[in-house]
């Protein structure tokens, strides 16, 4: 994706992981391309030359030199005033989900609070390569350790003192079978969706060496390297027994929740919701992935286009799940973020998150700004409206 100007699909939706990924890159992307019942590439071939308008979702023939050519921006020596931007301090934090180490430093200034989502992903993709059982069996286990560290503590010093918090591998088979020797040990799932993937992986006997190796990487950045800034996420934990049986692995290789260090989960199951007073015991808050519960919850696949306009993080079930998921949260004293896109695509939705509670909303380094705007709003308008007696009443029936 790094050597792309602009990327075109013919199939995906909107929160399949080329378009998630392209906008954290700020690499314009256009996914499910349709155009008189027929695909993309029945229009471009090679060689072609086209503008993509990802903002509009349309694709030119041609150089449209309107849309390539860069905006400028207005400057001192311009003779126009810079006035340096100011945000209003906010209850709910807002935090930034980020993949690519190398972007850190960059992003490092934004009004962000910290990272609530590091995708451990990409730096598989990028800088391993390999397989982790492969390179154990090779006799490397070392380079999963030392480059996990790298690209972690990258992130970590860039944004110190603010929190980090590193979500655990959670490829798909297919995904790591495109890591090299990855065909030896990844099933063919027929819907690996919904396979092995996340905690199942962790503990099971074929793959836990390789997610201790995992762990001693955290374990690496905040002893060695001393930072300890970083927390940890478990993505896709299917079941309470589950949770306990990451959390005794943990502990086998003396990770130990503390102050200083915090264990997450993400919340992407309807079980998660469900059980969530019995998750509570095994982890410090909850991390919500909105495009993973929107889709169990309404049985919809999120990266089929044919059923696109079914999917949508704000339906009356998705809302009422987060409003229970924050109420049982909060009663054990436990936090509770989101890192999807609906709160910066959708302001009425970060809305009905800050009016029920949630202790943080990360986003794509692109809406940081934008949305530390729309949540110092949305709270002054709450505290205002309850001064004069008002109150901002909701329209729906968010009950359990």
């Amino acid at each position: 994706m790094k050597k792309a100007s602009a990327i075109i699909t013919n199939n995906g939706g909107m929160t399949c992981h080329a378009a998630i990924v392209s906008r954290e890159m700020q690499i314009p992307c256009i996914v499910g391309t349709k155009s008189k019942g027929k695909a993309a590439m029945d229009y471009i071939k090679t060689g072609d030359v086209v503008t993509v308008d990802a903002k509009n979702g349309v694709v030119y023939k041609g150089n449209v030199e309107s849309i390539v050519k860069p905006i400028k921006q207005a400057t001192a020596a311009d003779g126009a005033v810079v006035a340096a931007e100011q945000f209003a301090p906010t209850g709910t934090k807002v935090l930034m989900n980020l993949g690519d180490p190398e972007l850190a430093d960059k992003y490092a200034s934004l009004p962000a609070d910290g990272i609530g989502l590091m995708r451990e992903e990409f730096l598989w993709t990028t800088y391993i390569h390999e397989h982790p059982l492969y390179l154990i069996e090779t006799g490397h286990p070392e380079k999963v350790v030392n480059e996990l560290a790298d690209g972690i503590s990258t992130v970590c010093r860039a944004m110190s003192p603010r929190p980090v918090v590193l979500r655990f591998s959670d490829f798909k088979s297919s995904e790591y079978r495109n890591l090299k020797g990855g065909d030896k040990y990844e099933p063919h799932e027929p819907s690996d969706l919904l396979g092995w993937r996340g905690a199942s992986r962790y503990y099971d006997p074929k793959y836990i060496e390789a997610f201790k190796l995992e762990l001693k990487a955290v374990k690496k950045v905040r002893n060695e390297f001393g930072l300890k800034n970083l927390n940890v996420m478990i993505p896709f934990v299917r079941r309470v027994s589950e949770a306990q049986r990451i959390t005794d692995i943990m502990h086998e290789e003396g990770l130990y929740r503390s102050d200083d260090f915090k264990v997450l989960m993400m919340s992407e199951i309807p079980s998660n919701i469900i059980c969530a007073d019995k998750f509570n015991q095994f982890v410090d808050g909850y991390s919500i992935g909105s495009n993973d519960l929107a889709m169990l919850i309404l049985g919809c696949d999120r990266n089929n286009e044919t059923v696109a306009s079914l999917f949508d993080e704000r339906d009356l079930a998705v809302k009422r799940a987060i409003r229970h998921l924050i109420k049982a949260a909060h009663k054990d004293g436990k936090t509770v973020s989101i890192c999807g896109q609906a709160p910066s695509t959708h302001p009425e939705f970060a809305q009905f998150l800050i009016q029920s509670g949630i202790n943080a909303i990360s986003v794509n380094p692109d809406m940081v700004k934008q949305t530390k705007r729309n949540v110092a709003h949305f709270e002054q308008r709450i505290l205002l409206d309850k001064a004069t007696g008002r109150g901002i009443k909701d329209t729906e029936d968010y009950s359990w």
